[in-house]
C-alpha cells in the first residue's frame, strides 16, 4: 500500500480516539450526574470542559505544528490526551472530572488540526475528498462504538472505565503517528501570540459560561453580565489584534475568500446542532425512555449509521453536482430531520427517534463533509496548519455553544414546565436541576406523578431544542444556496508546492514531491 494511505491510517486512528472519547462521556452524563450528584449545569460543564479547551488553543496548535512538525505535534496531543485520560479515570468529584476533560481537550487541540493540515501535503486534489471522506468517517465510526462499548462498562464496572479504556487506544495512535506519518512543517510559520492565544481562551471561556449560566442565575444577575462583557471585550480585542498584527495567529485574510468562510460556517452549524443533540439525547433515552446505558448507545446508531453513510456517498455526489446544492440539500434534510423530531411527545416511542435520527444523520454528512473539504482545498500548503485550525476552531466554538445554548434553552425550559408543587424546597430545586435528580427524588419518595411531570418537561425542553436547530439549518440553506460559489475546486493559489528548503525538496519528511508515494 502507498506510504500516503499508511499516513491516513495513523491519522485515521487518532480521531478514533478523540471521537470515541466524546460520545462515551455524552452517554455516561446520566451516570456521572447520579453518581456525582451533578446539576446540568455541571454536567454541560463535563462536556463543554473538553471542547472549549480545544477551541481555544486549536490556532496556536496549528502554527506549533507548522513552525515544529506536524507529527512531533500529534505525538504530544496524543500524550497529554493520555494524561487527561487517567485523570479522568481516578476522578471522584465533579471538579476533577472538568479538569481531566480540559486536559483531554488541550491534547485534542493539538491533534484536530494537525490531523486535517497533513492531508493537503500527502493527498493530490482527486484523492483528497476521499481522504477527507475516510477521516471524518473514522470519526464518525468511533461516535457509535463509544456509547455502545462504554454502556457496556458502566453496566459492569465504575464510572471512571470509560476514561480508563482510552489509554491502549492512545498508546497505539501514538505508535502508528510515529511509524507511520512522515514529517511536515512551515518553518516560516509565524510564533504563537501568547496574548491572543489568552484573549482566545478566557474570552471563549467566559462566552460559554455566560451562556451555562443564563437559566440558573438570569440574564440580569451580575457575574453572567461579566461573563458576556468580558468574552465580547476579548474577542473583540482578539479580531482587531489580529487584523493589525504584521504576521497574525488568527489569518483573517482566510476569511476574505467566500467560499473558505461559508463552508467553514456551515460546518460550524452542523457541529452546532450534532453536538447538542449528543448532549440532549442520552437524558432522554435513558430517563424518559428507560434504556440502560449499553441500549442507550446501540439506540444512537441510526444517527450515526446516516451520517457514515452520507460520509461515503458525499464524494460522488459533490463530484457531479459541485459543492452548494449539495450543502443545501443536506443543511434542508438536517433541518426537516430536527423538525420531525420536535414533534416528539413524552408518549413517542423509540421507533418515531430512530427514524428522525436516521435522517439527521443523512444530513449531517452531506453538509459537514463537502463544506470541511471545499474549505480544506482553497488552504495554501503552507499555511495548512494555521488554516485547518482556524476552520476547526470555529466549528469547536460551534459544537462548545451547541452544548451549552441548546443545554441551557433545554434546561430552561424543563425549569419553567416542571410541576413540583408540593415538594419541599430543598426537592424542588434538586428536582428542577436535571430529569435524572428529579427520577432520583421521585424513586425516594414513591411519587409517580414527579416522574411523569419530570419525563413531560424534558421533551417539551428537547422538543424546543430540535425547532431552534431547525430553523437555524433552513436559514444556513437559504445563505448556502443564494452565496456560496459552485465551481469546483482544484487547487488554490499556493497550494501547489510546499515550503521547499533550498535544495528544491518538499519539508515533508526531507522527501523530493514526487517521492511522496
Amino acid at each position: 500500500m502507498a506510504r500516503r494511505w499508511w499516513a491516513l491510517g495513523a491519522l485515521v486512528a487518532s480521531m478514533l480516539v478523540l471521537a470515541f472519547d466524546l460520545t462515551i462521556l455524552n452517554v455516561a452524563l446520566p451516570t456521572m450526574a447520579a453518581r456525582l450528584d451533578a446539576t446540568t449545569g455541571q454536567q454541560q460543564w463535563m462536556a463543554d470542559a473538553y471542547i472549549v479547551a480545544c477551541a481555544a488553543l486549536m490556532l496556536p496548535a496549528g502554527l506549533l505544528g507548522d513552525r515544529f512538525g506536524r507529527r512531533r505535534t500529534l505525538v504530544a496531543g496524543l500524550t497529554v490526551f493520555l494524561a487527561g485520560s487517567v485523570l479522568g479515570a481516578l476522578a471522584d468529584t465533579v471538579q476533577l472530572v472538568i479538569g481531566a476533560r480540559t486536559l483531554m481537550g488541550i491534547g485534542a487541540a493539538l491533534v484536530m488540526p494537525l490531523a486535517l493540515a497533513v492531508l493537503p501535503s500527502v493527498f493530490d486534489t482527486d484523492e483528497r475528498p476521499k481522504a477527507v471522506a475516510t477521516l471524518t468517517a473514522a470519526a464518525a465510526a468511533g461516535l457509535p462504538l463509544g456509547p455502545i462499548v462504554g454502556g457496556w462498562m458502566l453496566d459492569h464496572f465504575w464510572w471512571g472505565s470509560i476514561f480508563a479504556l482510552n489509554i491502549p487506544m492512545v498508546v497505539i495512535g501514538i505508535a502508528a503517528c510515529v511509524f507511520l506519518l512522515p514529517e511536515s512543517r512551515d518553518p516560516a510559520a509565524p510564533e504563537v501570540d501568547a496574548a491572543s492565544t489568552a484573549m482566545s481562551a478566557v474570552g471563549l471561556a467566559a462566552l460559554i459560561f455566560g451562556i451555562i449560566e443564563v437559566p440558573v442565575r438570569g440574564w440580569g444577575d451580575p457575574l453572567v453580565v461579566v461573563a458576556f462583557a468580558a468574552a465580547a471585550v476579548l474577542l473583540t480585542a482578539l479580531v482587531l489584534r489580529e487584523r493589525t498584527s504584521a504576521r497574525p495567529m488568527l489569518d483573517m485574510g482566510l476569511l476574505g475568500d467566500r467560499r473558505f468562510l461559508l463552508n467553514a460556517l456551515t460546518a460550524t452549524l452542523g457541529m452546532f446542532t450534532l453536538a447538542g443533540l449528543m448532549f440532549i439525547l442520552p437524558p432522554y433515552l435513558q430517563a424518559v425512555l428507560g434504556n440502560d446505558a449499553l441500549d442507550t448507545g446501540l439506540r444512537m446508531l441510526p444517527l450515526m449509521g446516516g451520517l457514515m453513510v452520507a460520509a461515503k456517498l458525499s464524494g460522488p455526489v459533490v463530484r457531479r453536482f459541485g459543492p452548494r446544492p449539495v450543502i443545501s440539500a443536506g443543511l434542508i434534510v438536517l433541518a426537516f430531520a430536527t423538525i420531525l423530531g420536535s414533534r416528539t411527545s413524552v408518549d413517542s416511542d423509540y421507533t418515531f427517534t430512530a427514524l428522525w435520527l436516521s435522517v439527521a444523520g443523512l444530513g449531517f454528512g452531506f453538509t459537514v463533509v463537502p463544506a470541511m473539504d471545499t474549505a480544506l482545498a482553497v488552504l495554501p500548503v503552507d499555511r495548512a496548519g494555521s488554516g485547518s485550525g482556524l476552520l476547526l476552531t470555529v466549528r469547536q466554538v460551534g459544537s462548545a455553544v451547541g452544548i451549552a445554548l441548546l443545554g441551557s434553552l433545554l434546561a430552561a425550559v424543563y425549569a419553567g414546565r416542571l410541576d413540583n408543587s408540593g415538594l419541599p424546597a430543598a426537592a424542588a430545586d434538586t428536582a428542577g436541576d436535571s430529569v435524572v435528580a428529579a427520577h432520583l427524588i421521585a424513586d425516594r419518595i414513591g411519587d409517580e406523578g414527579l416522574t411523569a411531570a419530570a419525563n413531560s418537561a424534558f421533551v417539551q425542553g428537547m422538543s424546543t431544542a430540535l425547532l431552534v436547530s431547525g430553523v437555524a439549518a433552513l436559514v444556513a440553506a437559504l445563505l448556502v444556496a443564494a452565496l456560496l460559489p459552485n465551481r469546483p475546486v482544484h487547487a488554490a493559489p499556493g497550494t501547489g508546492k510546499e515550503t521547499r528548503d533550498g535544495a528544491g525538496t518538499d519539508v515533508v519528511g526531507g522527501a523530493p514531491a514526487d517521492a511522496r508515494q
